[in-house]
């Protein structure tokens, strides 16, 4: 990095540490440790078949989970260095806060929820969180990632106060309305810009949105007004990329901006200085952000409750469920290895850890994988 990290950035050598004792690297830092093993992780790699919008046989050109998440660390990358905290921690924290989405983007999880109503629910956040804890199987000595708090703390964005105390220290922050540090800050809201912009991009790359609407939106309207008038003639892709690439710009550069006044305001000497003190310093102005909330808004009432993407979604929820059941019922359909959990006699588990399993089986699973189970199961 070009400069010393702030005061109140998050430094490997200080971390909380990971669950299980773990030699460190001679070339790597603790957060680079951790955004490798995510990077290597089955999880990270299923997320190029995973929605993001528009279901992955939709079309090559539309992002999935994984080129989200990759746009996301970019994002982050850039307002860690402006701002002098940690860019490596912040990118592990980008490039693992979707690893627990389930195929189908948000209607897959909706549809996995009301699976689960009468078993605690399904919440990709916890399940992102699990799976670097325990799913994910690559070392001989510990299960899961074992990342380091810090990571594991921005991945956790979201959390209730029930669930929380089953999650031990990296759930106290819920418990005592504490926020996380600057880097998880910086992620989450990094997220929020990634979306609300690229998802214009492929709603207008698949005709769902038009810029004339669009223009609704007073942040699309500035940036398209200067883009016309700078060229006039300017039409289709070029069009559009100039205008997403001017919003992300401002939005990015008044979210620095308005941070930096607040850290100020705050002046905190630690990480746990910004974690207790109660309230996020990751944030836009509040014309900015209004505009943004504006955006989003028209975003969900046009482009995720379109006639076409209610469809997928109904198609999402008609395959979730159908193989949700067809476990429940024939739990001889799943694999082998999870036949044997589930049979061992050496580890007899109830209903509700079966059950849990079988959501853990879904979640993992990618869009074109869950069609092959239905039609597998189905047609036999």
């Amino acid at each position: 990095m070009a400069n010393e990290l702030a005061i109140y950035a998050a430094r490997s050598e200080n971390s909380k540490g990971r669950v299980h004792k773990d030699d460190g690297s001679e070339y790597r830092n603790e957060y680079q440790r951790d955004r490798d093993r995510i990077i290597h992780s089955s999880a990270f790699r299923r997320l190029e078949y995973k929605t993001q919008v528009f279901v992955n046989h939709e079309g090559d050109m539309f992002r999935t989970r994984l080129t989200h998440s990759i746009e996301v660390a970019q994002i982050g990358r850039t307002i860690a260095r402006a701002l002098n905290v940690n860019e490596d921690l912040t990118e592990a924290i980008c490039l693992a806060h979707d690893l627990g989405h389930t195929p189908f983007g948000h209607a897959g999880q909706d549809a996995l929820n009301a699976c689960m109503k009468d078993y605690g629910g399904f919440e990709h956040n916890l399940q992102s969180l699990k799976i670097v804890d325990l799913l994910e199987k690559r070392y001989a000595i510990f299960p899961g990632l074992n990342l380091t708090f810090e990571t594991r703390e921005g991945i956790l964005k979201h959390c209730s106060k029930n669930n929380a105390k089953t999650l031990g220290i990296i759930g106290e922050r819920f418990i005592n309305n504490e926020k996380p540090g600057i880097e998880a800050q910086i992620a989450n809201i990094a997220d929020e810009i990634a979306y609300n912009n690229h998802d214009i991009d492929d709603g207008l790359r698949a005709g769902l949105l038009d810029i004339e609407s669009l223009r609704k939106c007073e942040l699309v309207d500035i940036h398209y007004k200067r883009v016309k008038e700078k060229w006039p003639d300017l039409s289709g892709s070029h069009l559009r990329h100039e205008i997403i690439r001017r919003m992300i710009n401002y939005v990015v550069s008044d979210l620095i901006e308005t941070s930096e006044e607040l850290i100020t305001s705050v002046s905190p000497i630690d990480i746990d200085d910004v974690r207790k003190c109660g309230k996020s310093l990751i944030r836009m102005s509040k014309k900015t952000e209004s505009m943004h909330k504006a955006l989003k808004k028209f975003l969900h009432d046009n482009l995720y409750r379109h006639e076409r993407v209610n469809l997928m979604a109904e198609q999402a929820k008609e395959t979730i469920d159908y193989l949700f059941n067809a476990y429940m019922t024939m739990p001889e359909l799943l694999t082998d290895e999870l036949q044997a959990v589930i049979s061992s006699e050496s580890n007899k588990i109830d209903k509700m850890q079966t059950t849990r399993l079988i959501a853990d089986y879904i979640a993992g699973m990618t869009d074109r994988f869950a069609f092959s189970e239905h039609d597998r199961i189905s047609s036999n």
